[in-house]
């Protein structure tokens, strides 16, 4: 009887706590310490540790495997190692689609200590895999 009322509960999701204003426009600036991982290439920076903060980024130059996929821990763990606790600078670009905010992310280029962040990945070995 429980283990049928859990099949027919829907499993709870995991948000991410980014709630800061997200630039709107190519070419903003902004910068903060990375407060939050996501997955492979996303992330979220901010000034404080206060959530409403925090602006929630999508790397404009890697294409992490999803979370969900065999090799996806390990990519968010990747860029956690490479970023987490750290300060990049990023600027605010557009996307395939135009739009320089999809999913409710800023597409961003990142740079830290003046290479790319996504440069970073390929040289810890990342591997790009997403969509």
């Amino acid at each position: 009887m429980i283990a049928s009322a859990l099949l027919l509960c829907p499993a709870l999701a995991h948000a991410d706590p980014c709630e800061g204003r997200l630039p709107d426009r190519a070419g903003e600036t902004f910068s903060g310490v990375v407060r939050y991982v996501g997955d492979g290439d996303s992330l979220c920076v901010g000034p404080g540790t206060d959530p409403a903060t925090w602006i929630e980024v999508r790397l404009s130059d890697f294409d992490a495997p999803e979370l969900h996929s065999p090799t996806g821990r390990a990519a968010r763990e990747r860029l956690s190692s490479l970023a987490r606790g750290r300060v990049l600078s990023c600027v605010a670009v557009r996307g395939r689609s135009g739009r320089v905010i999809v999913h409710d992310r800023v597409i961003g280029a990142f740079h830290l200590e003046g290479l790319s962040v996504g440069d970073l990945l390929r040289m810890a070995g990342g591997r790009e895999g997403g969509n």
